[in-house]
């Protein structure tokens, strides 16, 4: 019950987006679409899981002073994995994510996670931290590219579903900060009303 609770605290108690507002970058970068959410959500998961598991193996074979070093080399290579496989897979997908795949190693998501909590747990509650955060950054990555989506070109996934060209300002960077904004504030109301404790 306890690794399901710290598993699930990833998507809404401590969700990286809307509650810690980490990773901003990417966040609003990358969200003009639902499917550039997507697969940067499922890379930054892929990397903070592996980075996790990683440091919680060899966290009493690093010693203090080179720790936060270790921890980028550590991510550093999740991420080069990543890059060479969405480049030899998903072309279309990494021409459109570009620079914010190797972005991923400063993503202070990652390396926070891998500080705060896989240096100090066991394996497995690591693993499952990773998990949890990864898939509730790619939740809130995926939920603001479906509303620019919608609302900058009326469609979703790709898929049209009204004719006409949309609100260009969302698919522009003045409507990620407001498609962000209108998100984090439904959350966290959600988050009010229904965990009293939260507020």
């Amino acid at each position: 019950m306890n690794q399901l609770s710290n598993f699930k605290k990833g998507f809404f108690k401590e969700n990286a987006v809307f509650v810690q507002l980490l990773g901003m970058c990417p966040t609003l970068g990358v969200t003009s679409t639902a499917i550039n959410g997507l697969g940067m959500g499922l890379a930054t998961t892929f990397v903070l899981l592996m980075s996790s598991l990683v440091v919680s193996v060899v966290k009493e074979y690093i010693p203090a002073k080179v720790r936060i070093p270790s921890y980028i080399v550590i991510i550093a290579s999740f991420v080069t994995v990543v890059d060479l496989v969405m480049a030899g897979y998903l072309p279309a997908l990494h021409e459109q994510l570009g620079l914010f795949i190797p972005l991923i190693v400063v993503n202070c998501l990652v390396l926070g996670r891998a500080e705060s909590y896989a240096s100090r747990q066991s394996i497995v509650s690591s693993v499952v931290d990773g998990l949890g955060m990864g898939l509730g950054f790619t939740m809130a990555l995926v939920m603001l590219g479906m509303l620019r989506e919608l609302l900058g070109s009326f469609s979703l996934f790709g898929f049209k579903l009204v004719e006409g060209d949309g609100i260009l300002m969302f698919v522009l960077a003045p409507g990620a900060f407001i498609a962000l904004g209108l998100l984090t504030a439904l959350i966290n109301h959600l988050r009010k009303r229904f965990n009293p404790a939260s507020k």
